[in-house]
């Protein structure tokens, strides 16, 4: 993540959860810290996995004042280790103090789903078989979220409604049928347009192909139609599965031979990786 790119997606975003934080003011550390007195910091990992979000968690501090700086021992995508230093902070005791719980929130997130994704992409080496994401994410931290997934070696799914065509169910009880839910966004898309089209078993799989869909999603089907639908599908459409996959039940699919594999569980089951700022000292 490019400095100059991140700061114009994401400051907006950091700024609302250090808001949501810091309604007026940090009662308990100005109460103790009655002057700009510097410090340092330490950042602390507390279990093993995978680091991601090291440029928000900076930035989180640089948006309330520009004079903190912040050293790390490690990069996006390194495997760290309980009771690793990370980095170093230093700056205002208040800034350090206000900054800190917001700051581990965006790290703590982000490299909880970066563990996770290292550990189910792990599962697919051997395959053809490629991980996406979802739009299952917390509201406002998507860009955070899907970061996260790429760093732990996934790949982005569409980012949003605006990103791509995807029709599910309900788009297709709304238009009638596959068939037409498919024209009509053949219709409506610009030509350079993907379309891509959820189905739940081998009849809409036939529809759906017969209408030119360049994406077929198989929701929920069984492995031994999922492996009826890649033969029919091989040449015609590339295939996604989808449904409930984490890292439990993934082997389930590894040998169907599906393009890629979606998973919600990437973003909105991944556990938080346990970091903590220690050690705090005066200059």
């Amino acid at each position: 993540m490019k400095q100059i790119t991140m700061n114009l997606n994401t400051d907006k975003y950091i700024k609302m959860a250090l808001e949501e934080d810091i309604s007026s003011e940090d009662v308990s550390t100005n109460a103790i810290v009655k002057d700009n007195t510097l410090g340092e910091v330490e950042l602390i990992c507390k279990e093993d996995g995978i680091i991601a979000g090291l440029m928000v968690f900076k930035r989180t501090f640089e948006l309330l004042d520009p004079s903190v700086e912040v050293f790390f021992f490690v990069k996006d995508g390194d495997q760290v280790s309980n009771k690793e230093k990370l980095g170093i902070l230093k700056g205002p005791i208040r800034t350090l103090l206000s900054g800190e719980r917001t700051a581990l929130n965006f790290l703590q997130r982000m490299s909880g789903i970066a563990t996770y994704t290292r550990e189910v992409t792990s599962l697919l080496v051997g395959t053809q078989t490629k991980l996406l994401d979802t739009r299952k994410t917390t509201p406002n931290m998507r860009i955070f979220e899907k970061y996260a997934v790429k760093v732990g070696g996934g790949h982005n799914h569409r980012y949003n409604l605006s990103d791509g065509i995807l029709l599910k169910d309900n788009h297709i009880a709304a238009a009638g049928s596959v068939k037409k839910a498919i024209t009509m966004a053949r219709d409506y898309a610009p030509f350079v347009r993907k379309i891509e089209v959820e189905v739940e078993n081998l009849l809409m799989l036939d529809e759906a192909l017969d209408a030119k869909a360049d994406i077929i999603m198989l929701d929920n089907m069984s492995t031994k139609d999922m492996k009826e639908a890649v033969k029919r599908c091989k040449g015609r459409a590339l295939t996604e599965c989808s449904g409930n996959i984490t890292k439990e039940n993934i082997n389930t699919i590894l040998d169907i031979g599906v393009d890629f594999v979606s998973s919600g569980a990437l973003t909105h089951s991944s556990p938080i990786l346990d970091l903590s700022l220690k050690n705090l000292s005066s200059l």
